[in-house]
């Protein structure tokens, strides 16, 4: 009886990129059929050339190739989100569909997950890119890095590989895409590696990402730090700030009342006063909001949410 191999699934996003996807497929047939079973995942975000006739003829062509085609552009995270919920295979690695990416790479990333890993990253020390890219790219991971204590050197590149439990529970939007290893940390996956991998220049059409993708990253790092922190205990947050605009409006108002009473002082058009009924308003309307808040997580919750590891009975 043959041994059975372990299966990678390979979840490709892409936007116009029909010239690359068949050399890519054929690039990643030579360096996966050896040693395992395979599927690839071609993720159409929405393209408007002959993308998806592409990923058509290749699926009737070969048996590995799957496509899902989406009726207009999502982004990646969402393309990577669909793929990982199509996936089958033991791991799952995922790459970019401009060919920059060397599917070569991944089996030894999967022997780093046989070794204990649960996620490996690629990092793309020798960047083929232009400064325009490169530079913005270098101060991105630097805050990311500071910000949640992960030390990668490249969270933006596509190549990474995962154990396939790592990618089940996640549910990835906006450009929550380049935190994966975030979110895995967070759900309990603390064991990321990283490995240094060929970067080749690109070498069909052009960069379909921006300026916008780096001030959209960070506003999503805020909004990842904030939810980690804050989701389970929203009144933490809110009821904090409640708490000392509340404390603050009522020594004012303290201070004054005792000014009217025994100092003779009057309060009319004194903006002080206002100020303090005004803070006070605004630490009621914080605590309530915590409340509130506090309401809406406990009826939501649900044990699901908890990444159980192991249970002996």
């Amino acid at each position: 009886m043959p041994e059975l191999k372990e299966k990678i699934s390979v979840v490709v996003p892409l936007f116009n990129e029909a010239e690359s996807l068949t050399e890519l497929y054929n690039e990643i047939n030579k360096a996966l059929s050896p040693g395992f079973d395979y599927e690839v995942i071609f993720v159409d975000d929405g393209s408007t050339d002959t993308s998806w006739d592409v990923i058509e003829r290749l699926s009737s062509e070969n048996e590995h190739v799957l496509g899902i085609k989406f009726r207009r552009n999502y982004g990646k995270s969402s393309a990577l989100n669909e793929g990982f919920k199509l996936a089958t295979g033991d791991y799952v690695a995922t790459m970019d569909a401009d060919l920059q990416d060397d599917p070569n790479e991944v089996p030894e990333m999967v022997e780093m997950l046989r070794s204990g890993y649960d996620l490996v990253s690629g990092w793309k020390q020798n960047r083929q890119d232009p400064v325009s890219k490169t530079i913005p790219s270098l101060f991105f991971n630097f805050v990311t890095r500071l910000a949640t204590g992960i030390k990668l050197n490249d969270f933006n590149c596509g190549l990474k590989v995962y154990r396939k439990e790592v990618v089940e529970r996640m549910n990835i939007y906006g450009e929550m895409h380049r935190y994966i290893p975030v979110l895995a940390k967070w759900d309990g996956y603390a064991k990321i590696g990283e490995k240094k991998v060929k970067h080749h220049p690109r070498k069909y059409g052009t960069s379909k990402f921006g300026l916008s993708r780096f001030i959209n990253g960070f506003l999503d790092l805020i909004t990842l730090l904030f939810i980690n922190i804050y989701l389970q205990k929203p009144m933490h947050f809110f009821g904090s700030i409640g708490t000392i605009s509340l404390i603050a409006g009522s020594g004012i108002t303290t201070y004054l009342v005792i000014m009217r009473l025994f100092f003779d002082q009057f309060l009319a058009g004194r903006p002080l006063l206002l100020f303090g009924i005004l803070l006070i308003l605004l630490g009621i309307q914080f605590i309530t909001i915590g409340l509130f808040g506090e309401m809406m997580y406990r009826n939501r919750y649900d044990r699901k949410t908890i990444n159980v590891h192991k249970v002996i009975k």
